[in-house]
């Protein structure tokens, strides 16, 4: 059975369960969240917790697909591709690196890699909905630049991996071991504005 077929995504208590649910997971990590503990923070039962997601993994992936999808349409939102290159590169940039090093996508890295061999599908849900996900949407807005000429790219999905790339620089591997777990506005923007110089220096036309 697929997990679109098996996650009811309908009714008023599935957005609690999603809330419960990334709460506790934030909180406990992936092995230490119980079932009672996601059901008492979601204000509901085990047994409607269990009518939509039959398998705490199931229950995992549909929270992180949840918050990257949110994070890929919030950063949709705020560009224009009508404006300059640089500009929709920089909004990308800064919204990028700040969910990167944000609590919970660094929480949810850790859970996937903590849980890399005994369930390794934890990753590849995140995978999909997080580092996948943004690069397929930045290879589409990249195809677009260089149709209109802004950009000269040869390749598109070196280039847009490059991008997020960059966006880590300096700040990333901080979180990940925990050497820096808040970054100020300034922090972030400096990483945004030297990634976009690097990249337009490599690819602008």
């Amino acid at each position: 059975m697929t997990q679109a077929a098996t996650i009811l995504r309908t009714g008023r208590k599935f957005d609690q369960v999603l809330r419960g649910a990334r709460e506790v997971f934030m909180a406990d990590g992936f092995e230490g969240a119980s079932v009672d503990d996601i059901a008492r923070a979601a204000g509901v039962s085990k047994a409607t917790l269990y009518s939509y997601f039959p398998d705490k993994r199931l229950l995992f992936s549909e929270v992180a697909q949840t918050e990257c999808c949110r994070m890929a349409e919030r950063i949709i939102s705020m560009i224009d591709e009508t404006k300059p290159v640089r500009e929709v590169l920089t909004i990308t940039a800064t919204q990028l690196a700040s969910f990167l090093v944000s609590d919970f996508a660094q929480q949810v890295f850790r859970i996937c890699v903590a849980e890399r061999d005994r369930f390794p599908e934890l990753g590849k849900a995140f995978y999909e909905a997080g580092p996948a996900n943004g690069q397929r949407q930045m290879v589409e807005y990249l195809e677009k630049a260089v149709a209109k000429g802004e950009l000269a790219i040869d390749d598109v999905n070196i280039a847009a991996e490059q991008f997020s790339e960059l966006c880590k620089v300096r700040i990333w591997m901080k979180a990940a071991f925990g050497i820096q777990t808040r970054f100020s506005q300034d922090e972030i923007d400096e990483i945004a504005l030297h990634a976009v110089d690097m990249f337009l220096a490599r690819y602008g036309a």
